[in-house]
């Protein structure tokens, strides 16, 4: 990261398996067209899909990508794969350290249990002040209600633990 301290950057966060004729794998090619355009870079896990998806649109040059050893998915998207701003990380907590510390914002697209994570990770850091507080967006298909009963949950348990 070292040569681009400077440059800013956002985080997307996605489905590994989101096909490529899926309207949120168009939605986050566009997002990263997006960004580039408006001077980001765009840091992913590396992964084919969403992370796939939003490194295409951003274009190689404007990509980032911290890989995480996996016994399935560990090879790199065709826009990172083979760049010197592709990292492999052996631990979650290392890599996910690199996200917070290296990223200006946050785009969470619809995604499993890993993007949940994530999601969770960066929003517990800001809460905590572990991390500075920074732009968490969430993501979908145009109409998608991907992100609602998440915030439903959110809305549920910010009520019972006042």
């Amino acid at each position: 990261f070292a040569p681009y301290r400077n440059q800013r950057k956002v985080a997307v966060f996605g489905s590994a398996r989101t096909p490529e004729d899926a309207p949120e794998f168009q939605a986050a090619e566009k997002f990263g067209r997006l960004m580039r355009e408006r001077g980001y870079m765009i840091v992913t896990g590396g992964g084919d899909g969403i992370m796939g998806a939003a490194q295409k649109g951003a274009g190689r040059e404007h990509s980032f990508g911290l890989n995480i050893r996996l016994p399935f998915e560990q090879s790199a998207n065709e826009t990172i794969q083979g760049d010197s701003k592709l990292m492999n990380f052996n631990y979650f907590f290392t890599r996910k350290l690199n996200f917070v510390k290296e990223t200006h914002a946050i785009a969470l697209f619809p995604g499993g249990f890993g993007t949940m994570d994530e999601g969770f990770e960066v929003l517990t850091l800001m809460q905590t002040g572990k991390a500075r507080i920074f732009p968490f967006v969430l993501v979908d298909k145009p109409g998608g209600t991907y992100w609602q009963t998440w915030l439903e949950f959110l809305r549920e348990i910010g009520r019972a633990h006042v």
